[in-house]
């Protein structure tokens, strides 16, 4: 790929909404699919107020929902949440929280503090 064309590529991505922030952490996920609940596993990357990235030992389709479990350091130290895969790369995968109630909106807002200033 060209310069120019890496670059008009980069300039047309839709920034960012939140910041990301360094975290890592195993996570459990789960899909269901077929009738059936799969359940997964893999390391966080990253993590944002409104989704995380992930490498996963499962692979999943662009789209689809699962809820995502993955430990946090203070009450109440697990996060629970539903999430849509926004994308893929073989079994690193992007999450897009979706329906957050109130107190995990606030626990998120605190872990990213949190992670913040560890940086």
């Amino acid at each position: 790929m060209s310069t120019q064309a890496g670059a008009t590529t980069r300039t047309q991505r839709q920034p960012r909404r939140s910041f990301r922030y360094r975290f890592d952490a195993r996570i459990q996920v789960s899909v269901f699919r077929d009738g059936v609940t799969t359940q997964g596993w893999g390391r966080t990357s990253e993590l944002a107020q409104d989704g995380l990235g992930a490498t996963l030992s499962a692979e999943l389709e662009t789209g689809e929902v699962v809820s995502l479990e993955f430990p946090i350091p203070f009450p109440p130290h697990v996060m629970k949440v539903r999430a849509v895969v926004r994308y893929r790369n073989g079994l690193r995968c992007g999450f897009e929280f979706l329906v957050l109630s109130d107190e995990q909106k606030s626990t998120l807002h605190q872990l990213c503090v949190v992670l913040a200033n560890a940086c």
